[in-house]
């Protein structure tokens, strides 16, 4: 049965990485979407504000939506600071799990300042902490990260290594 899964969780607590974990380790074909890389393309220029996360969570679910009535499985790898935003995809996607990638703040402060690049622009925290304009507003700093109510399942990255995570997650998705 083909299924969606967001993995929610502080920028900088292993969502990325996990949700790599999980595509290698899964039997069968997962696509991996990540808000990175979907805010390039729906905001070039993003400010981060609430407006526009509104306007691009709302476009992530629907193109999270489309691959999964393509039959296909896809991982939401997304902060998703709003439960609001997590509930949209949960009343849209008929096979949706939802998982909560738990990491204390210093823990996830720490990884990103650590990150290698790509995507994600590197010093997240530190450049919010500083009050820097182009990063906006940052869940876990200045924008609040409403945890999940009742996730399917929460992994706390900090405990586990990346591949027990994995295999946590793909022992809930069957």
């Amino acid at each position: 049965m083909t299924w969606a899964v967001w993995f929610t969780g502080l920028p900088g607590s292993g969502k990325s990485t996990i949700a790599k974990k999980v595509k290698q380790l899964y039997p069968g074909e997962v696509e991996i979407l990540r808000m990175d890389a979907i805010r390039k393309q729906l905001t070039p220029n993003p400010k981060y504000t609430e407006v526009e996360r509104e306007v691009a969570y709302k476009k992530f679910v629907e193109i999270a939506k489309e691959i999964y009535d393509q039959g296909k499985n896809v991982i939401l790898d997304a902060t998703g600071n709003r439960r609001k935003f997590r509930d949209y995809a949960r009343s849209l996607i008929p096979n949706f799990k939802e998982v909560y990638i738990k990491c204390p703040l210093e823990v996830a402060m720490r990884r990103e300042s650590e990150r290698k690049g790509g995507i994600v622009i590197k010093n997240l925290y530190k450049k919010a902490l500083a009050g820097d304009k182009g990063i906006g507003q940052l869940p876990g700093v200045n924008a609040p990260y409403e945890e999940p109510i009742n996730p399917e399942l929460i992994i706390e990255s900090d405990k586990l290594s990346v591949e027990e995570a994995a295999q946590k997650i793909i022992k809930i998705l069957g």
